[in-house]
């Protein structure tokens, strides 16, 4: 049997009243792969509590050269610091892996948290995971090599979808990894070789977890602290 849709954790977690205040205040929303939310330097109109699928904080440089920054899947809500104030982003929010949301508008969920502290504080904590997902990457992406990146990055990805094979070209992978696209061929035949993934055209499948948690950097497992979206014994049982 496939495993059960999944659902979003902040909203999971809210007590009754918080939980339909929120479900009440918006709407259901499915986005396909590629789909930008917002651009770089766009206001943010609506928050996205994702359920299911992966989005992308994509920093994109004047020259045209990208790298994620972070992602959000069913543990949390895209923009988060739209919640408390009128924010612009920073990044572009394209879809990695195609899912759907719960889509407010920003300023009637700011709205909804001046009358609920305790949904106030539930954004904020998740806030200040993102600002600590920022703070890691920025040490990881200057001083890791490039395959620990990528197991890393593999792994985060794997850990928000419910399969274990991700339709990701090599040119997507290098613009989320910050690399050329010849460093990601070598690293993806690399972890192939060892078992850990297979990848053909586009498909990048994994293997073999362990390998692949060996592989990544410190970061994967400093990461896990910060989300609760690693799987379950259970989980990984009905992905095998």
């Amino acid at each position: 049997m496939p495993p059960a849709p999944l659902r979003n954790h902040l909203i999971d977690n809210l007590s009754f009243e918080d939980r339909k205040a929120v479900l009440a205040a918006s709407s259901p929303f499915a986005f396909a792969l590629g789909h930008d939310f917002f651009d770089a330097g766009d206001l943010v109109t609506h928050l996205y509590f994702i359920e299911s699928g992966i989005v992308s904080a994509v920093a994109v440089m004047e020259d045209g050269r990208t790298v994620e920054a972070y992602m959000v899947g069913c543990e949390g809500v895209t923009s988060p610091t739209a919640a408390f104030a009128p924010a612009h982003t920073y990044s572009r929010l394209t879809c990695q892996a195609a899912g759907v949301a719960r889509r407010v508008e920003a300023g009637r969920f700011r709205s909804l948290m001046e009358q609920r502290p305790a949904l106030r504080e539930t954004v904020a904590q998740y806030g200040a995971t993102i600002q600590n997902e920022l703070e890691q990457s920025a040490a990881c992406n200057a001083l890791h090599r490039a395959d620990q990146r990528f197991a890393k990055w593999l792994l985060r990805s794997y850990d928000r979808v419910a399969s274990d094979t991700l339709h990701l070209t090599q040119e997507y992978l290098a613009s989320m990894l910050g690399s050329q696209r010849t460093t990601v061929n070598e690293v993806a035949q690399e972890l192939q070789r060892l078992g850990a993934i297979t990848y053909s055209r586009g498909r990048v499948t994994v293997v073999d977890r362990d390998v692949l948690e060996r592989v990544a950097c410190e970061c994967y497992a400093l990461g896990q602290r910060f989300t609760s979206v690693a799987p379950t014994p259970d989980d990984q049982t009905q992905r095998s």
